[in-house]
Formats: C-alpha cells, sequence, structure tokens
C-alpha cells in the first residue's frame, strides 16, 4: 500500500477516543464527539487527496565507479522539488547487500522549487558488481496525517575491488631500494645477476670476475660488467577458488589474502619485466562454472587487467580439482613458465595434488603456496590445564604432522612449497620468486 498513517493521524484519533470516552459518562459531549468525528474524517480524506495529487519528487545519485574492498565511501543523492510549496519527505536508497551503510534514512525538509543534497556512507564487504536498482521516498501530506512511498527507479552500477590503495602503498615499496622494508630479501649483490646488462667503472666490492680486461685494457681504468635477473620469462598463477579459501582468521578471507599477495606479485614481476598470467580453478565465474584465463603478458599496465579479472572473484562450494586445473593449463600454454599455485593444501589432498603437480613438472617450474590458517597456532600457545585442552592441542599436533608429511612428499618430489599464514603471504611468495630468479631454475 503505497499510503501509511503519519504520527499526527494517530495523534488525531487519541484525542477522538478520548474524547469518546468522556462523552460516555457526560452525554452532553456526545454531539461534540460526533461532530469532531466528522471533521477529522473529512480533514483526512482531504490530506490524502493532497498528497495523492502532489507532483512527484526527483532524485539523482553520484556513485563512485569503483570501491575498495573494506573501505567507507559516500554515495550522494539530490532531490529536487520541483512544486512551488515545501516538502517534507523521509529517503532511503535501496543499496545492494554486499554493503554495511550508515546514515539512512535521512528526513529533510525542502523548500518550493529548490533541492537539497544528503550523502550516506557504505562500506563493502564483498568484491564484485554492486546494483542500486532504486530510491524510495516517503512524502508527508500538507496536513502531516499522510506519508505516500513512492518507488523511483534510479539504476546505478559500481564495482568492489580489492583494496587498491593497500596494493598501491606495497608497489611504492616494490622497489629495488625499498624492497626490505616489507620484508623481501635480495641476497645478490649489485651487478651480480645472470644477464648481462651493462659496462661501468669498477666499484668497491665488485668481485674479480666481473671485471672486463678488454674494455679496462682499452679505457685504461677498471670496468666492471653489471649483470641482471633474467627478463621475459612468464609466471602463471593457478588460483584455487575451492570452499577451504572461504576461511577467515581476520577481517578478510584466505581468499582475498590471496588475491593481494597475487596483485602485488604481479606488480613486482611486471616490473622485473616478466609476462604474468592467470589461471583460475574450481570456482565461479560471476555465477557460471566457466573457469578464468589470461594468458601471460608483460607491462606494468597488465596489472590493471589482471585486477579487472579477479575483483568479482568468488570461492565457491565445491573442493579444488587438481587434476584438471594441471591438464587445462598444459593444453593452454606451451612455453616454461613458473606456475605458483594458490590454495590451502590439507593432508587428504596427496593422491591428487601431487599426481597434478608432477604432470605440471614435465614442462613447468612448479612453486605450490599453502594458506595454514593461524587457529592451529594459537591452540598450541595455550597453555594446557584442561583435559579438553589437552585434547585439541593434541589433534593440532597430529594435523599438523600430517599436513607436514604432504608438504614433505612435494619437497622431495623436488617441488618447491610455501605453507605460511595469509598474513605472511605477501612477504613469502615474493622472496620465493626472487629466489627463483637468482637461482637461474626457471
Amino acid at each position: 500500500m503505497p499510503f501509511f498513517p503519519d504520527k499526527n493521524a494517530f495523534y488525531l484519533l487519541t484525542g477522538l477516543a478520548l474524547l469518546g470516552l468522556f462523552a460516555s459518562f457526560w452525554p452532553v459531549l456526545l454531539s461534540v464527539w460526533k461532530l469532531a468525528l466528522l471533521a477529522a474524517g473529512l480533514l483526512l480524506l482531504i490530506d490524502l487527496v493532497l498528497v495523492q495529487i502532489m507532483q512527484p519528487i526527483e532524485v539523482e545519485r553520484d556513485l563512485p565507479g569503483s570501491l575498495p574492498l573494506g573501505v567507507s565511501r559516500l554515495v550522494s543523492l539530490r532531490i529536487h522539488n520541483k512544486a512551488k510549496n515545501s516538502r517534507r519527505l523521509s529517503v532511503y536508497d535501496h543499496f545492494p547487500t554486499q554493503v554495511q551503510s550508515e546514515g539512512l534514512p535521512v528526513s529533510l525538509s525542502i523548500p518550493g522549487g529548490q533541492h537539497a543534497d544528503i550523502s550516506y556512507k557504505i562500506t563493502p564487504i564483498e568484491r564484485g558488481r554492486l546494483l542500486f536498482p532504486q530510491v524510495q521516498i516517503r512524502l508527508q501530506s500538507p496536513l502531516g496525517f499522510w506519508q505516500r512511498s513512492i518507488l523511483l527507479p534510479l539504476r546505478g552500477e559500481t564495482h568492489v575491488y580489492p583494496n587498491f590503495a593497500a596494493i598501491s602503498n606495497y608497489a611504492l615499496l616494490a622497489t629495488d631500494n625499498n624492497l626490505s622494508q616489507m620484508g623481501i630479501i635480495k641476497k645478490r649483490r649489485r651487478g651480480d645477476g645472470l644477464d648481462f646488462h651493462q659496462l661501468r667503472e669498477y666499484r668497491e666490492g665488485d668481485s674479480l670476475r666481473q671485471i672486463d680486461w678488454k674494455a679496462t685494457s682499452r679505457m685504461q681504468k677498471l670496468i666492471s660488467r653489471e649483470y641482471q635477473d633474467e627478463r621475459d620469462q612468464e609466471i602463471i598463477f593457478m588460483l584455487d577458488c575451492g570452499h577451504r579459501m572461504l576461511a577467515k582468521d581476520d577481517e578478510l578471507s584466505h581468499f582475498d589474502h590471496t588475491l593481494n599477495a597475487l596483485l602485488l606479485l604481479s606488480y613486482v614481476a611486471l616490473k622485473q619485466g616478466d609476462a604474468v598470467g592467470l589461471s583460475a580453478f574450481s570456482g565461479a565465474y560471476s555465477g557460471s562454472d566457466q573457469q578464468r584465463w589470461l594468458a601471460p603478458r608483460k607491462g606494468q599496465h597488465n596489472v590493471q587487467t589482471i585486477l579487472n579479472s579477479v575483483y568479482d572473484l568468488q570461492p565457491g562450494s565445491e573442493a579444488p580439482d587438481y587434476a584438471k586445473a594441471a591438464t587445462d593449463l598444459l593444453v593452454r600454454h606451451k612455453k616454461r613458465a613458473l606456475v605458483i599455485i594458490l590454495t590451502n593444501v590439507r593432508d587428504e589432498d596427496n593422491d591428487e595434488l601431487l599426481p597434478a603437480v608432477q604432470l605440471l613438472r614435465k614442462r613447468h617450474l612448479v612453486l605450490v603456496a599453502s594458506l595454514r590458517e593461524s587457529s592451529f597456532e594459537n591452540t598450541l600457545e595455550q597453555p594446557v590445564s584442561k583435559l579438553q585442552t589437552a585434547i585439541n592441542n593434541a589433534a593440532t599436533h597430529h594435523y599438523l604432522q600430517y599436513r607436514k608429511q604432504t608438504f614433505d612428499k612435494l619437497s622431495n618430489s623436488g617441488i618447491n612449497t610455501l605453507d605460511v599464514s595469509p598474513d605472511k603471504l605477501t612477504v613469502e611468495l615474493i622472496n620465493a620468486y626472487l629466489g627463483i630468479k637468482r637461482s637461474g631454475a626457471l
């Protein structure tokens, strides 16, 4: 029903009820009560007609084109009163369920022929596409007895990305001089890489094997060769979109931690001159069962391409199918690459993960990076003072032992592995990548 009685109508009805109660004790008031009923009915009817013929309100919405996950932003609404008289109304925007809001509804009065600007705060709690379908207006009648509910179709759309502000801060650190501030270790000395880069004057600390004796003889001063890490290599992320990535240790899920690490390592790898690609498996792609594939590309602009490809990716309810993911990758990509499998390994994955990784290893260099729940460490840190605590502690040790056996089997098969908590994934992953680059294994 588009019309609702306002509080003034309830005040009026309450007054009539009290007058009727008094009239039951003093019959002389009965005629007065009947006249009051008639007058009140006429007022309510006239007010209802007036609010029904009122000229509708017009609304515009100013919505950010993109939003970072977990960061609050303002949405602005401009309400136009095209009528000559002042309007009293309440505004409620129909926002999607993937956001939390503050500041709605808003009640205000707008003079005739003018507009008013209001805003409210939204905080995205899920990545992906957000749709704002309509705005609801509750227009108060001139006498204040009724409210008219008006739904204005006002379609708006925006996209929620991983927190690119945090990624940008990381990117500022991801330079030769600042990587150490993130905990990223660059062990090789300057000029001691694998590919020849340039000739330069000898510097203190250069090794003898760096000296170019022909150039030294020609220039009559010590000249050193400077090397750099190999370039033009390819990195492919295999991103597990299975149900285990839904796990949470803090505000972000394991999947969101993985996306942040993936994006930052992509930035570092592209800055190193490598090409970066992506293969998502065992997950839903915008409501369909299709897997997402990005062929490796070079250039730092590719970070934006990767970001646009994963912003709406969500882990599904199925278990990871490592064998199918490995087979699909081998069909799609023939050139040797560093394949980084981002997943959450359990001891029951032995029979599926190891054969899939060994299949990939025939053509590619493989790194398995697994997220470990922080709750295990928290359980082991608790003092054992009760029987239940002792049981939990023993069960955790038992589980971690089986988990270690899984990684031991991978390592013994020549597979690079990482088993880290979500908050340490980014740094450990970049360290592993830089170590592989310096070793020349790729």
